[in-house]
């Protein structure tokens, strides 16, 4: 069973010209469909996330000033992140899809919730808005669950590095989080050396990679850093940004992986969690729509067992030389004295 939650398009929220646009929703519904998944795709509308809600991720002051900036007609928040007066209401109902998600697999006990709503979270920080971002969607979800008790392994294979997510649970040891992503590449942050903070040694890992790199060297990546990680940690729940940037064809950046490498690494990621209705899939990047359209589909598919053809994995990019530094560079981190 596919909960699908959303989807939150907002034509409203748009800037002509700019990548992050309708037109993403649109694509990853189509993706959805191509599964032809009939009885067991269920579509469930968000709501807004709360005020109340919302502060657990972000300031109050933040968030007074972001309704009051959209509310007065909105405009350019940063280099590249923008607000239009609809844009509050597109944000906040992004941030509570993912409440409705973790409500809706709670209740079913069974199945698989995609979040299908713009804009992405993963770059916004507490503070302020970055890289399309206006409210860190995967992150709200993550602290509601640490609430109730759990322990969150958050996966962030987009090809830009979670900044915010990272940011929000670097001294939480309830949260282990995990990024593979492009470097050097927007936002800058992202190098194996973070680890965590003093109170959540190890529960950030970071595997840099160089452009080009292909799925290979991620799922190698997984197998070698990843798993041993993961299984220490034992995760309760299983989060991920799910970023369709690292497609070869996509225009903002230049990783090399296929539609096909998305459905292996879904594969992994999401038998991480302890049993069904245990894992929620967040849209992030992503914008070749064609490339973004069949990875959707890929990634959805090789959970569910639909049988939908996909493109070859890929394999033969730089990176794999990469992996025994990061290694390195990781376990210095975690050897050396901690200052609070």
């Amino acid at each position: 069973m596919l909960f699908v939650v959303g989807p939150v398009e907002s034509e409203l929220h748009h800037l002509r010209g700019h990548p992050e646009s309708p037109t993403r929703i649109e694509a990853v519904m189509d993706g959805i469909l191509d599964l032809r998944l009939d009885s067991d795709l269920v579509i469930v509308p968000t709501q807004p996330a709360a005020t109340v809600e919302l502060i657990r991720v972000h300031s109050p002051d933040y968030l007074d000033d972001l309704r009051r900036f959209c509310s007065i007609g909105g405009g350019s928040l940063e280099a590249d992140t923008f607000a239009t007066p609809d844009s509050w209401d597109a944000a906040s109902r992004a941030a509570g899809a993912g409440l409705v998600a973790i409500e809706t697999l709670r209740a079913a006990g069974t199945g698989l919730a995609f979040v299908a709503a713009r804009p992405p979270g993963h770059h916004a920080v507490a503070d302020r808005p970055m890289g399309f971002c206006l409210m860190n969607n995967i992150a709200l979800a993550a602290s509601t669950l640490v609430d109730l008790g759990e322990k969150v392994l958050i996966v962030d294979w987009d090809v830009h590095h979670g900044n915010g997510t990272q940011a929000m649970f670097w001294d939480a040891a309830e949260v282990l989080y995990v990024s593979t992503h492009q470097w050097p590449c927007y936002p800058g942050t992202g190098a194996a050396a973070e680890i965590g903070g003093p109170l959540a040694s190890g529960t950030t890992l970071n595997v840099p990679l160089p452009p080009g790199a292909t799925g290979d060297v991620l799922l190698r990546a997984f197998d070698q850093l990843v798993d041993p990680a993961v299984e220490e940690f034992n995760p309760t729940w299983v989060l991920i940004s799910a970023g369709f940037d690292a497609h070869r064809s996509d225009p903002l950046a230049d990783l090399a992986l296929s539609s096909g490498d998305f459905a292996q690494l879904a594969k992994v990621v999401s038998g991480y969690a302890p049993g069904p209705a245990r894992t929620v899939i967040f849209l992030e990047g992503g914008y070749d729509l064609a490339a973004l359209r069949s990875s959707v589909s890929a990634t959805l598919g090789a959970i569910v067992g639909s049988s939908l053809a996909t493109e070859k994995p890929t394999s033969g990019g730089p990176g794999l030389e990469h992996l025994q530094s990061i290694a390195a560079e990781r376990q210095r981190q975690l050897e050396s004295p901690k200052i609070d």
